[in-house]
């Protein structure tokens, strides 16, 4: 049976196809979404609203330690996982009523089941067929499990926050940003965390000094970060799970979580049926205006797999609708993209990484900065804060920003405007830091460390 035809027909209820959706109904469309889980995709149910509220947890646990040098004294803290766990979940369901809220306020028809296209205008939802003008694919991404024998006993980000028992043992595999994000959580949520990975350093494609930082604070909270250590099978005994390693050494853990990265959410979604190209990581084809190679057919956000990052999203969404129900004026930038790990300390960064920064500009002045924060000068805590900023030796242009340290994605925020803005160092130089603050090194850093 087929329906009546929308102006765009969205697959997917994450970041980027919510954002669509509602931009495009604002704008007069008639629009259509299809999600067969819940509302908000990866990020709302199983990403960056979960992990941040877990690692803010984490960071009580801590806390309550550190009073104790501002005189504070109190029981031991404990934790009370299911209670966690229930409040998350609680907010989640919030969030999951916000979402369908805008779509609804909008104008949006919202069909809940699996989507797929059967044809370049046609997509069916439970058996039923919608035509539409144009399709937009915003499926997101899903953790890879790679092909180790046992893998069936390990879990991912997915399952991760409604474990039914606190893992006390924690065996966490992989060395991008989720992976170091868990490790941190669970560390100081109170797990004996173990953390492998295959490389020589954790964070690839970060700036160097700011990944060995990283890795130095992890290992100073109790996070047991092994590298070159590569998994050769998992098994489950009496004691729990048995992972053997290719070096032949044994690890148990109540708990193993892969967190070796996502591939696009392609399957059975009727792309290669209906002529979309795919590259050879499943990833959805796009040009410069995020249309596949079949006219009538767009996609965005992770399952294209350019920057998997929600604002990321949220921005291609914008310039789509911009282009198909506006005035087609609106551009989106991947050069200067501020970004955020919710490891312990946490990364803020935007620009270039050091290495990037000279394969591009070649003649360089770098300025670092490692310091004791404030609070950790009562708080008995050895933990460290670190900055850097790379400048442009030609341009005097600031163009990559960094800090380990607390909070630093609310700092690294505001200096991203001003990096968009082109901002030289002498204009830091020129700009008064707020006293005391860790921020305020931004702008006093005066001498290079090098060239």
């Amino acid at each position: 049976m087929s329906t009546d035809a929308y102006d765009l027909f969205v697959i997917g209820a994450g970041s980027g196809g919510v954002r669509a959706a509602r931009m495009a109904a604002q704008r007069g469309a008639r629009v259509a979404v299809a999600e067969v889980g819940a509302l908000g995709g990866t990020c709302v149910n199983v990403g960056c609203i979960p992990k941040k509220l877990y690692s803010i947890a984490a960071h009580y646990g801590e806390a309550f330690e550190e009073s104790h040098g501002f005189g504070w004294s109190a029981a031991p803290a404990t934790l009370d996982w299911a209670l966690l766990k229930a409040n998350r979940a609680r907010e989640i369901t919030r969030l999951n009523g916000i979402y369908g809220k805008l779509l609804s306020d909008a104008g949006a028809s919202l069909f809940t089941g699996r989507a797929r296209l059967v044809g370049p205008d046609a997509v069916e939802v439970n058996g039923q067929t919608h035509r539409a003008k144009h399709v937009l694919v915003a499926t997101g991404g899903w953790p890879v499990v790679p092909e180790v024998p046992g893998r069936e006993w390990a879990i991912t980000s997915n399952e991760i926050f409604d474990l039914p028992m606190f893992p006390q043992r924690l065996l966490v595999v992989g060395g991008g940003y989720i992976a170091c994000e868990f490790a941190s959580i669970f560390g100081g949520l109170g797990a004996q965390v173990t953390q492998l990975y295959r490389g020589e350093q954790v964070l690839r494609g970060f700036d160097d000094e700011v990944r060995n930082f990283l890795a130095a604070e992890m290992r100073k909270k109790g996070v047991n970060l092994r590298t070159h250590a590569e998994v050769q099978r998992i098994d489950r005994d009496a004691q729990g799970l048995r992972v053997t390693l290719k070096d032949g050494s044994v690890l148990m853990a109540d708990t193993v979580l892969y967190a070796t990265g996502r591939s696009p959410n392609t399957a059975g979604l009727g792309l290669t049926e209906a002529g979309v190209a795919l590259d050879a990581g499943g990833a959805i084809v796009v040009d410069a205006n995020y249309q596949t190679n079949v006219p009538t057919v767009y996609a965005l956000g992770d399952v294209i797999d350019r920057v998997q990052l929600t604002p990321v999203a949220l921005g291609e969404a914008m310039v789509l609708v911009d282009q198909l129900f506006g005035a087609g004026e609106r551009r989106l930038s991947y050069d200067l993209i501020p970004t955020a790990v919710f490891t312990h300390p946490s990364i803020g960064t935007v620009g270039l990484s050091e290495q990037a920064a000279r394969q591009r500009y070649g003649a360089l002045r770098i300025f670092t900065s490692e310091f004791r924060a404030l609070k950790h000068t009562l708080s008995g805590s050895d933990e460290r804060t670190f900055m850097k900023l790379v400048v442009d030796a030609a341009s005097d242009r600031v163009v990559g920003l960094h800090m380990v340290g607390a909070d630093a994605g609310e700092t690294i925020q505001g200096f991203a405007v001003a990096l968009q803005a082109g901002a030289t160092k002498a204009q830091f130089d020129a700009t008064l830091g707020i006293h005391p603050t860790a921020a305020e090194e931004f702008v006093t850093m005066r001498q290079p460390v090098r060239a």
